[in-house]
């Protein structure tokens, strides 16, 4: 599996732990799916966004700084883990 796709996985799992989101079905999640807003499969909204960026912080020491970062980077779970990885 590629680091990628590990991670992708990884941080997929730490968003459900964060949010408290049970039965997603984890295979259903694609990596270029919205991870926020009306379209994600996840049912994310702004305020769970701020919980994950505070769990990415703490899980891998990686801190998403301004507003329009975090707003960009959280688009997908493709562009977190590229960022997370870019940031290590």
């Amino acid at each position: 599996m590629p680091v990628a796709a590990g991670l992708e996985q990884e941080l997929l799992r730490l968003i459900c732990s964060t949010c408290n989101l049970q039965d997603v079905d984890l295979t259903a999640v694609g990596p270029d799916d919205p991870l926020i807003g009306p379209d994600s499969p996840l049912g994310i909204d702004s305020l769970d966004a701020l919980e994950i960026a505070v769990a990415v912080q703490r899980e891998y020491g990686v801190r998403m700084n301004a507003e329009h970062t975090t707003r960009e980077v959280m688009q997908t779970l493709a562009s977190l883990a590229a960022y997370v990885h870019r940031n290590r």
